[in-house]
């Protein structure tokens, strides 16, 4: 079945603000460094992408839960989370430290 026309404009709209984040804002792409900025305080959001293991992606919901930042799971894989940031890698976790001219943090999809 295809996706459906809203679902597909959620990842549109979420793609589109996070390319204004790459260029505007600050943001950190990897596991171990998105880690880091959970555990310091450092980060407002932390997107996960789908095909992220689920060891992985429970640490990172706990620490997140602690620090009482906002998680959304991505719904491409880390292939397209990584093009979606303007990068040429694979990336499964993106943590947002300064959200730029986006209003990505205010969002709630």
């Amino acid at each position: 079945m295809a996706p459906s026309k809203k679902t597909k404009k959620n990842v549109e709209s979420m793609n589109s603000r996070l390319k204004l984040v790459m260029k505007s804002g600050k943001a950190i792409l990897g596991y171990k460094s998105g880690l880091k900025g959970l555990r310091t305080g450092k980060s407002k959001m932390v997107l996960i992408a789908s095909n992220c293991p689920p060891l992985r992606k429970s640490e990172v919901e706990y620490l997140a839960m602690l620090a009482k930042i906002q998680v959304h799971h991505y719904s491409g894989d880390n292939t397209e989370l990584g093009t979606a940031c303007g990068k040429l890698f694979n990336c499964s976790v993106v943590s947002i430290i300064d959200g730029g001219d986006s209003d990505i943090l205010s969002s709630k999809e």
